[in-house]
């Protein structure tokens, strides 16, 4: 199984037109030189990040991308036309890299942003421009230079504002759903959500905030098990972490072994990952009792050294409001120590 942000494209760009070698020749002009005009450039191939886009998908369905070549040069000092450019459309958060160098050739996290992956080649020299004063006559003329060929790999990372972590059926989706007009597929068996979806969240005049709803992680994840490189590194360019903790009655673990299992995985995975901003929140407060809900808020604050522990349910809406002032607020102290 591949995941559908991730793609592996081919990249050409366009030859560079021949420089021509010609003479003027007219009746009354016995001594007219050379007129040959250059070849055109080659057309460039361009990656421009866009909104309206939000997964590599639709790349994968060709495997070459070719811009033109630029024309050949004619006489009367004529330059050949140049090749047209291919630009390829890709969302906002794609990072590119050579397949073979395993090189970041682009990172693309604005809107509108464009990136010449392979430059097109130039056009070679008509004999106009080997002419001396020792050789009046020159045939030389030069060819276009070649395109670059490039195997490229594409990773979308999703850009948010806070990505939510947590083991299948934690409760990502729904609370997704509760919070913005994200619908990303919610069901009672895990694995529901293979791509990350995003959501707007709305704080009135305010303002909003972006949510990210990540797949759900398993254990062995850093070491890639599942999905878990493609999953984890969607929480890079989050600065929130929303870490969603069930405690519906189909767990099979208390809640603290399955917080810090999540949180080896981030550590072993990228440790200023796991040191970014966190919030901690159990869900499915509405399939368990007020004894039952006591019990986890104490382990998780053993577990985790903190007292602020949220409780919600993205059935009913307890707690939900609570969360979301509680993140919009930390989204404004970090902007004020960013400024």
């Amino acid at each position: 199984m591949r995941f559908v942000d991730e793609a592996l494209i081919r990249v050409e760009s366009g030859k560079g037109g021949d420089g021509c070698s010609s003479f003027r020749r007219e009746k009354f002009v016995p001594f007219g030189g050379p007129n040959g005009g250059d070849g055109g450039r080659g057309g460039d191939v361009v990656l421009l990040a866009t909104s309206r886009r939000s997964s590599l998908l639709e790349l994968r369905g060709r495997a070459i991308w070719r811009a033109n070549a630029g024309q050949n040069g004619r006489g009367s000092r004529r330059t050949g036309a140049n090749g047209h450019s291919l630009e390829i459309q890709v969302p906002v958060g794609t990072r590119v890299f050579d397949v073979e160098t395993n090189e970041v050739l682009a990172d693309l996290t604005t809107d509108e942003q464009r990136a010449v992956i392979a430059p097109g080649g130039r056009g070679g020299l008509g004999n106009t421009h080997f002419k001396t004063s020792t050789n009046r006559a020159p045939r030389k003329a030069t060819k276009g230079k070649p395109g670059v060929e490039l195997q490229l790999r594409l990773e979308l990372m999703v850009m948010a504002d806070v990505g939510l972590l947590g083991f299948p059926n934690a409760g990502k989706s729904t609370f997704i759903s509760r919070v913005s007009a994200a619908r990303p597929k919610v069901a009672d068996y895990p694995f529901t959500t293979l791509v990350p979806s995003l959501g707007v969240v709305g704080m009135g005049h305010d303002g909003s905030f972006v949510v990210a709803d990540i797949p759900g992680l398993i254990e062995g994840a850093a070491d890639g098990a599942g999905l878990g490189h493609q999953f984890l590194k969607h929480l890079s360019r989050t600065r929130i972490i929303l870490h969603l903790v069930s405690m519906g009655p189909d767990e099979t673990e208390p809640v603290d072994v399955r917080y810090q299992a999540l949180r080896r995985e981030l550590e072993r995975y990228d440790s200023q990952l796991a040191s970014r901003h966190e919030i901690i929140a159990l869900t499915k407060s509405d399939l368990v009792d007020e004894e039952y809900r006591r019990e986890a808020i104490d382990l998780l604050r053993q577990a985790s050294g903190r007292n602020d522990i949220e409780v919600i349910s993205s059935v009913d809406g307890n707690g939900i409001e609570v969360i979301k002032k509680r993140i919009w607020q930390l989204l404004g102290e970090l902007n004020q120590e960013t400024e």
